[in-house]
């Protein structure tokens, strides 16, 4: 086992970008010694289960629907796409921009009882509504066991 320095200031930095990433804030980089966010993005998602179906809801504002893409494999359902940024103007300053743009992608597990193909989509007002239905789960078969 290597001996290694412990760096309290190292220790609050990874405390402060736990704490970050988990209230949702932007990850950050560092670029020449400071900390600069990074250029991508990931959108909000909710995700909720009924008995028929599971519904995945993203927020995707400013993202055209032939920007997203869908793709339900292995038990993985993957959202990708791309917030395009607008086209610089001449006569227009930019005091301060918050939003991010580039490339998203977000994936999560799915159990083995969903109904991949008969998945739907829907897009309005910046929410993509993904339902994918539930097949028949497969119930336990019971084994007589005879004693002799």
């Amino acid at each position: 086992m290597a001996i290694v320095k412990w760096d309290p200031w190292q220790e609050i930095e990874d405390m402060f970008d736990r704490y970050t990433h988990a209230v949702g804030w932007p990850r950050k980089f560092r670029q020449a010694g400071e900390l600069v966010p990074s250029p991508d993005w990931s959108p909000r998602v909710d995700i909720a289960e009924t008995p028929q179906a599971f519904t995945l809801k993203a927020e995707i504002p400013s993202v055209e629907k032939d920007d997203v893409k869908i793709t339900i494999e292995g038990g993985m359902v993957t959202l990708s796409g791309e917030r395009r940024q607008e086209k610089e103007e001449k006569d227009k300053t930019f005091h301060r921009i918050e939003r991010f743009y580039g490339s998203f992608s977000r994936s999560f597990s799915l159990p083995d009882n969903i109904d991949a193909a008969a998945a739907k989509a829907t897009f309005k007002d910046g929410v993509l509504t993904l339902d994918i239905p539930k097949t028949e789960a497969a119930k336990p078969k019971g084994i007589e066991v005879k004693v002799a």
